[in-house]
């Protein structure tokens, strides 16, 4: 695989991703050469004098559907063996952290196409997306700004975009299952609060035994549905 990750967004907005990409962890992945962004915008690839993208749906209803032509245009063009399309849509499969570490272990190439108005037309679904994804149970203006979540979460899963490396990430919140634990730093005390103190003893062992009891306990106070599925998953391991 590929130490470079290429990430194409198909969007008519690109610029809604443009300050996104050029800050922070998306702007250090990209000047380093781990990641490579490329907005794909569907209106080049119209061949009318309006740049028409979306039409009326067929059979009625409100709002407009985006067209196939330009679509299948634009993912073509830029379509190779290792690309892996993903369609931005609130019907697609919830997104986890074992998606994110999937997609940044096994992909070389992602194509994440973002749908507009009532959506895309539904032959493009049938023939050119791989995966469906949905970052969760509402409804968005448009699928960039749930595009830039899986970027994010994919993109700082590749190695050396994070400088701590895999470090940086296993304690993470959903990476083990349970959320973070709770995290403190200077000043000790601040407004009558202290900082725990078990973290100052230096015993790693009784540390790392606190943070985890921490981490089940506030993980069966906001998400207990989280261990749950680690039960469940536990028994279908056995």
């Amino acid at each position: 695989m590929s130490n470079v990750l290429k990430i194409d967004v198909v969007t008519i907005f690109p610029k809604m991703l443009t300050g996104f990409l050029q800050e922070s962890m998306m702007k250090r992945a990209s000047e380093a050469g781990l990641v490579e962004f490329r907005m794909v915008n569907p209106r080049d690839f119209t061949t009318d004098k309006h740049n028409t993208t979306d039409d009326r749906p067929f059979g009625g209803g409100p709002g407009m559907v985006m067209k196939p032509e330009p679509l299948f245009a634009a993912i073509e063009s830029i379509q190779t063996p290792e690309s892996r399309v993903i369609l931005m849509t609130p019907s697609g499969k919830p997104f986890e952290q074992v998606d994110a570490r999937r997609l940044a272990d096994e992909s070389e190439h992602l194509i994440i196409l973002c749908g507009h108005y009532e959506g895309i037309d539904e032959r493009v679904r049938e023939a050119l997306v791989d995966e469906e994804i949905s970052i969760g149970d509402y409804v968005l203006t448009n699928g960039v700004l749930s595009a830039a979540v899986v970027i994010d979460a994919v993109a700082r899963l590749r190695p050396g975009v994070l400088g701590g490396g895999a470090i940086a990430t296993e304690d993470e919140s959903f990476s083990s299952g349970l959320l973070e634990f709770p995290q403190y730093t200077r000043p000790s005390e601040f407004r009558g609060m202290k900082v725990p103190e078990i973290l100052f003893g230096g015993d790693h062992g009784k540390i790392a035994k606190w943070r985890h009891e921490q981490a089940l306990q506030r993980t069966n106070e906001r998400r207990p549905d989280l261990l749950q599925n680690n039960d469940e998953n536990g028994k279908n391991n056995a």
